[in-house]
């Protein structure tokens, strides 16, 4: 990896770690968790290592303390802090580690103890080193081998990583979590720690044969930095591809339920909603997840405002049809389950209620008294599906709100405007 090459790449990586770094404080925020912490704190290690480790930040940062080479102690410092958190979460995160907090925290000590001691050692080594003159920030592994005091300070930094990566990845392999997303993340993690180990294999024989005054593997020794690299990104995905892909749930979710938005908030009562901007609120990407609990309540408080228009027809249309289709051939509402009749149940009783509103409203209009019409009197019709627990209301709705548009859905309208048409019963009363 060339020198322009690595700045283009080191400081983009940088970047993307500051970036998931502020993401991440601002669920801390909301959050504070240890584990959230950890993974904060990496994120914004990661970020000040590679900014450092681009040849750029690297010759700035030994110009300012008149030391070329001064940005190598806190760059593989930095190292083994961010795989020493990683390693550690990976602990914390470990069911069955978990249920034994004895074992866990003994664990958590040894581990802690090795990654202190670790930078002391290299600390000293470091400082009792002759680092006098200019180097490649891309080859100081190899250009200064030779130094007794370096090459204990490389020997420690490397056996430090490769304990801590090989653990990593073995711990990665052996926690098993519930959740399929995180479970991912896992492994990818894992995944991760085999390319930082890949840095080590490159770097362990080119800085062997250079302290012997060999540099034929020097550019092996430089090609490992690409695997660190590659690995860092992955470890990024890790640890933050889980809460990603939740985003875009939650972005996707928010879109999805505008349609029932607009029908039971919009088309009943904008008061309803929590502010102006609600029609608009999945813009907001940076508050996704309030954006789509908000969203969530204002459906659910315009759709008992609805209940007085609910009628009991449209549902029980909804079943109808749905027994009927099959009995003509048509197997396709078979293959509806439970939850999908039940929320086209709801879509028909809403979309009804809704029209019911409005041609009230039509009516008062007429009469001269615009605004909120009389609700019909008589017992209210509970709406399919009230009781879901408050957990699974976000699915709900969104079946809901996709089945407003379902033939069946359809169906089930055309045949209660039939059936009033030839009823004699008012349309003033719920039970039309």
């Amino acid at each position: 990896m060339s020198e322009s090459t690595s700045n283009v790449v080191y400081l983009t990586i940088a970047l993307l770690d500051f970036v998931i770094a502020g993401w991440k404080c601002l669920a801390l925020l909301r959050d504070p968790t240890p584990t959230l912490s950890l993974i904060t704190v990496n994120f914004v290690t990661s970020g000040l290592v590679f900014t450092m480790a681009a040849p750029v930040g690297y010759r700035r940062l030994g110009e300012l303390t008149g030391v070329p080479s001064f940005a190598t102690l806190p760059v593989y410092i930095g190292i083994l802090t961010c795989f020493s958190l990683l390693h550690l979460l990976t602990m914390l995160w470990d069911p069955r580690l978990r249920q034994r907090p004895a074992v866990l925290r003994r664990r958590v000590t040894l581990w802690s103890a090795v990654y202190v001691a670790a930078p002391a050692v290299m600390i000293v080594a470091f400082c009792s080193a002759d680092l006098a003159g200019p180097t490649d920030p891309l080859k100081f592994n190899t250009d200064f081998a030779t130094e007794p005091p370096i090459q204990v300070f490389l020997a420690v930094f490397l056996a430090t990583l490769a304990c801590g990566t090989l653990s990593t990845y073995r711990q990665c392999r052996m926690v098993k979590l519930e959740d399929p997303r995180f479970q991912r993340a896992l492994r990818s993690f894992g995944i991760a720690m085999l390319f930082v180990f890949g840095y080590v294999v490159c770097c362990a024989p080119a800085i062997t044969l250079a302290a012997l005054g060999n540099h034929t593997l020097d550019t092996v020794g430089v090609l490992g930095s690409t695997f660190g690299s590659i690995g860092a990104l992955i470890t990024s995905y890790g640890l933050s591809g889980a809460a990603v892909g939740a985003w875009l749930r939650e972005r996707r979710d928010i879109k999805a339920l505008q349609p029932l938005w607009d029908l039971v908030v919009g088309g009943v009562d904008e008061d309803l909603a929590f502010s102006v901007d609600s029609a608009r609120s999945h813009r907001l990407a940076w508050n996704v997840g309030f954006n789509l609990h908000r969203r969530v309540i204002e459906i659910l408080d315009g759709m008992r405002a609805l209940r007085p228009w609910v009628s009991p027809l449209p549902a029980a249309a909804v079943y109808a049809a749905y027994e009927h289709e099959p009995a003509q051939g048509k197997t396709d509402a078979r293959r509806l389950s439970e939850r999908d009749l039940e929320a086209a149940a709801t879509a028909a009783a809403l979309r009804d209620a809704a029209q019911r509103l409005q041609a009230a409203r039509r009516e008062a209009a007429l009469r001269g008294h615009p605004g909120h019409p009389q609700a019909p009197g008589g017992p209210q019709v509970a709406l399919p599906g009230e009781d879901t627990p408050a957990s699974d209301e976000r699915q709900r709705l969104l079946r809901v709100a996709q089945a407003l548009t379902a033939p069946l859905v359809a169906t089930a309208l055309r045949a209660v405007r039939v059936q009033r048409s030839g009823s004699e019963v008012s349309e003033a009363t719920p039970d039309a």
